[in-house]
């Protein structure tokens, strides 16, 4: 298969036309038109159903940009890091992230790292769907509690926990010397059990049980975490998005949840290389989650 060929197929696709592929790459409409027909030739298929007006790819068209355009991204990128020097971040890195996640960290993230790294353009886009770093064009995604994916390598940056936080004025349960559980007042997730409790470490001892008594059900865990700011009740909240209010004291600490830690990862294509702008990008990432340790107070 013809390398530039491929590549003069790739653009096209990609614009949507040869038209808007001769307009962004310079080259004459003719000059693409004629190679994406070598191409078809040396394949024997048809590749594009060309009309008046308007362009299509067919079935075997679509399946070959599909399987090749990422391949063909890395080649050039993998061109440009020897001219440019592999060592020097550059380029543009597209960054997916959960909505909390993003609207907690990235904006210092990114901050941080367009200060140091300006010839990248960073775009970070906050999202909860499942998304494919080929197919949606990702450089990085970071995903919480990631489910393995031969098609993803990466690494965990941070080991997070779920606290159980509340205002500061409101009562902290005790433990009842014939009590197995305590019922607090509570704001919880929408998609919460009508049965859950939390289960609070207690050091040496065994865990604290509280229930809790839904005063009000919201859909996020940012709302969450704002209705308890204003009073509402305790939660059970990632300590990565409330561990500045606790020690600024806008709220009260009660305990440590005693299930498994949260595991956040950063994930790429195990087709790609890691480029020195991923490797920039994830440095700053993990300089930015100093440990913080709380202590709670006596049951």
């Amino acid at each position: 298969m013809d390398l530039q060929a491929l590549s003069d197929f790739d653009l096209v696709a990609a614009h949507g036309g040869f038209g808007r592929a001769a307009r962004v790459s310079g080259r004459s409409k003719a000059t693409l038109s004629r190679r994406v027909s070598e191409l078809e030739r040396s394949l024997g298929v048809r590749l594009i159903e060309r009309g008046s007006q308007t362009l299509r790819l067919t079935d075997e068209g679509r399946a070959l940009h599909e399987r090749t355009h990422g391949l063909l991204s890395e080649i050039a990128e993998a061109g440009e890091a020897v001219v440019l020097g592999a060592s020097t971040p550059r380029g543009r890195l597209l960054v997916s992230a959960p909505v909390v996640f993003a609207h907690v960290a990235m904006p210092r993230i990114g901050a941080r790292f367009a200060l140091a790294y300006p010839e990248v353009q960073l775009e970070i886009v906050a999202e909860d769907r499942k998304v494919d770093p080929v197919e949606d064009g990702y450089d990085l995604i970071i995903r919480i509690d990631p489910s393995p994916d031969e098609r993803l390598v990466g690494r965990r940056f941070l080991n997070d926990e779920r606290l159980i936080v509340a205002p500061p004025g409101m009562p902290r349960p005790v433990r009842g010397v014939d009590e197995d559980e305590s019922t607090v007042r509570a704001v919880v997730l929408s998609a919460a059990s009508p049965a859950a409790v939390w289960r609070m470490k207690s050091g040496t001892e065994a865990d604290m049980v509280l229930r809790p008594d839904p005063i009000l059900r919201l859909s996020s865990l940012l709302m969450v975490r704002d209705a308890v700011l204003l009073g509402a009740g305790a939660a059970l909240l990632p300590k990565l998005l409330v561990a500045d209010d606790v020690e600024a004291g806008r709220l009260a600490y009660w305990g440590t949840h005693a299930g498994p830690p949260v595991e956040i990862w950063a994930l790429q294509s195990s087709r790609r290389l890691v480029g020195a702008k991923v490797r920039a990008f994830l440095e700053v990432v993990e300089s930015a989650f100093p440990e913080k340790v709380f202590v709670a107070p006596p049951l």
